[in-house]
């Protein structure tokens, strides 16, 4: 039911899979990862410290209290937590370090509600990514990137990475055609659709966290899921560390 990768008295870490909503449904405690967290803690005080989209697998903090959510939160809140993102996204990308600082703000043109946008009057918003590989499969070219966003912005890598023409590799919003996302919603998604995106959920992993708290060094790591490992094993560095 959880994949866990630390389990103490005050923390909980697991790697959430793709497609698992965060937070609570209608659908019963096992829709969403913290209805499955409250049921392994067998109480409802835990409490998510950090939150993944729906289709972004990797690691997630749950918090034992009211009293760590509070402080881990803040560590998130002054950017005193490390963050780092695989993703596989569509092309060659050129540098083999990349810096996007890119205000965000809400896409007014769209039709998706929650679809965001660069734009000048957005929020300020910084993600640098370092190229792990570039390889092809079939014969279209793909790049693994190693991503750190500087900042939290919603969607933020998404956006940052499409940006430079670099969408992920099965994103619903921002790989070119938006309306996709809403044949999901609906589950009326097409053969074409299905095509088009090459895997059910956009390829975007939570690699790991790292920070200091109460006088000690925390990392944790998540292992990737079999269909990003299936898209690393492409790469021509496709050793996983």
């Amino acid at each position: 039911m959880l994949s866990i990768l630390h389990d103490d008295a005050d923390l909980l870490v697991v790697n959430k899979p793709a497609g698992l909503v965060c937070h609570p449904t209608r659908d019963g405690e096992l829709s969403s990862l913290v209805g499955r967290a409250r049921l392994h803690l067998g109480h409802r005080e835990g409490r998510l410290v950090n939150r993944l989209d729906r289709e972004t697998g990797g690691v997630v903090l749950i918090a034992k209290n009211a009293t760590v959510a509070r402080e881990i939160g803040g560590l998130f809140a002054a950017s005193g937590v490390i963050k780092t993102y695989w993703a596989i996204v569509h092309g060659h990308v050129g540098p083999d370090d990349l810096v996007v600082d890119a205000p965000i703000g809400k896409d007014d043109r769209s039709i998706v509600a929650i679809k965001d946008a660069v734009r000048e009057d957005g929020a300020a918003a910084r993600t640098s990514a370092r190229v792990r590989s570039r390889f092809l499969r079939g014969d279209r070219p793909f790049t693994w990137l190693e991503v750190t966003p500087h900042t939290g912005r919603k969607h933020q890598i998404r956006i940052h990475l499409a940006h430079v023409g670099h969408p992920l590799v099965g994103d619903k919003i921002y790989g070119g055609d938006e309306t996709r996302y809403l044949r999901f919603i609906d589950r009326t998604l097409t053969p074409d659709d299905e095509a088009a995106l090459l895997v059910a959920h956009h390829l975007l992993h939570a690699h790991t966290l790292s920070f200091r708290w109460r006088e000690r060094a925390r990392h944790f790591d998540a292992p990737a899921d079999e269909t990003f490992g299936s898209w690393l094993a492409q790469s021509p560095n496709s050793l996983i560390p």
